[in-house]
């Protein structure tokens, strides 16, 4: 009878926990969808408002939105014991460096010393998955600063035996011990008492803790209650040796060489299709589009394309179905990329032979999908050439230390993806330096496109006195 008590305690526990947990939820999916929403009926009926100012609400929206549903997902796929690893070969020191760079400016505003401790001997590359690395780190130094009120918070780094140890220690309230386990559950926040504790959907460890479970290492918790706490990430971080460094991002291609090549378009989403349209014609493919499988089936029987790229789900035909009619018919010599935005199905149907050539997840990175267009066109591009008139937007003036310094982080952060650090920087770089105005405002230009490459682009091709 104790033992059936315990349970129904236990469940009932369980059960408040994840209401709490999808209340909280709620409440962050709602607050985005209501700046959208919102703008969207200004913009609709014509209201006076700055179309840029609505877009980039909009834009910071739709990557909150973003990154919520990926921690969820990255929980579910833990539970369901299916998870989608991308190793990859990254400088470990440099991935350190950003997480704290990114997060030193606001311990300083809240009278905080932040400390990154790395060690002068590392291997320069490691393999390992750089996005999931990132969110770990991100989400364990933002908790350390957000729960710390005074003293200091210390990020350090070690690598032995192939192995990276990342520690984050605040000096913050510390965890209980009967509650240092709870929180890594997914339906667990910390303390509610904690005015920290107000912000946020709770996710933050729960991923984390997946995170290590995915990479096959392990994160450990050493913390007494009133004198802070200390997080130790542990994960095989192979050393990879005859590597060049290719951080640099290339620029995108003005064209290509040789015949014209055409791409049918197949989505119900016209948004998504005016967006893809645009791309591809912008880099001079020939592109036609079909808002359903029957019209797509139909273009391509009357009109020859290289390349089809197909959306997976739509009502009626699905993108698989298509793609099978389409294989069948024309074989290998028509590329077929399908796009989605579930990561698991990019094997195709469970049982059957996929009938793609490769696969793209939503949302879409735009230069991601035209170099995997032609590398499996095998097509010559023709690179744009910036000269140096225009990297200054011919000013030829001079900046200050201070646009210098904006300028660099701006590239640290656009290295790491930081797009609300980028906006501000670039905030920043427009105000501290007149020389600077007009290249901010070519960097706001593909900020509001969310063109990341855009910004490595224009930053790559700054002059020597920018640096």
């Amino acid at each position: 009878m104790a033992e059936l008590r315990a349970r129904l305690a236990s469940a009932e526990a369980a059960n408040e926990a994840k209401s709490r947990f999808l209340a909280n939820v709620s409440h962050e999916i709602r607050s985005p969808l209501n700046a959208i929403y919102g703008y969207a009926q200004l913009v609709e009926r014509g209201a006076d408002v700055d179309p840029l100012a609505a877009a980039r609400v909009i834009r910071r929206s739709a990557e909150h939105l973003t990154n919520l549903v990926e921690g969820l997902l990255d929980i579910a796929s833990v539970e369901q014991g299916v998870v989608r690893i991308d190793n990859s070969v990254v400088r470990l020191n440099a991935l350190v460096e950003q997480v704290a760079e990114m997060f030193a400016p606001l311990a300083s505003s809240k009278g905080l010393a932040f400390d990154c401790e790395i060690p002068p001997r590392l291997p320069e590359f490691v393999r390992l998955d750089e996005r999931r690395v990132r969110q770990a780190l991100i989400n364990l130094v933002s908790n350390a600063v957000k729960f710390t009120q005074r003293g200091k918070v210390r990020l350090v780094l070690r690598w032995s035996g192939q192995i990276a140890t990342i520690e984050v220690h605040d000096t913050g309230p510390g965890i209980a011990t009967e509650r240092q386990e709870r929180i890594f559950a997914p339906y667990e926040r910390a303390d509610a008492a904690s005015d920290a504790d107000k912000a946020g959907a709770g996710l933050g460890l729960a991923i984390t803790r997946a995170i290590a479970s995915m990479l096959g290492g392990d994160l450990r918790l050493d913390s007494t209650l009133g004198q802070g706490s200390c997080f130790t990430l542990q994960l095989m971080a192979p050393q990879v040796s005859g590597m060049v460094d290719r951080a640099a991002k290339s620029a995108r291609p003005s064209g290509y060489t040789g015949v014209r090549r055409s791409v049918l378009l197949v989505d119900d989403d016209a948004d998504h299709l005016c967006v893809l349209r645009t791309t591809l014609a912008e880099v001079g493919f020939d592109v036609m589009q079909a808002c359903d499988g029957a019209t797509a089936i139909e273009l391509a029987a009357v009109q020859r394309f290289d390349a089809v790229v197909c959306d997976v789900s739509m009502p009626g035909m699905s993108g698989w179905e298509v793609t099978e009619r389409l294989r069948a018919r024309f074989g290998r010599d028509l590329l077929i990329l399908m796009l989605s935005a579930n990561a698991f199905e990019r094997h195709g149907l469970t049982g059957q032979q996929a009938s793609h050539d490769a696969f793209v997840l939503k949302p879409v990175e735009l230069d991601a999908l035209i170099d995997t267009l032609g590398r499996h066109l095998r097509l010559e591009w023709v690179m744009p050439r910036a000269s140096r008139r225009e990297a200054t937007n011919g000013s030829g003036i001079g900046i200050s230390e201070a646009a210098r310094d904006h300028a660099a982080r701006i590239r640290s952060f656009q290295q790491i993806g930081h797009v609300r650090a980028i906006e501000d920087e670039i905030k920043a770089l427009a105000t501290s330096d007149p020389a600077a105005a007009p290249m901010a405002a070519r960097l706001f230009d593909c900020l509001d496109r969310f063109d990341l490459a855009g910004i490595g682009r224009i930053l790559e091709d700054l002059p020597d006195e920018w640096r």
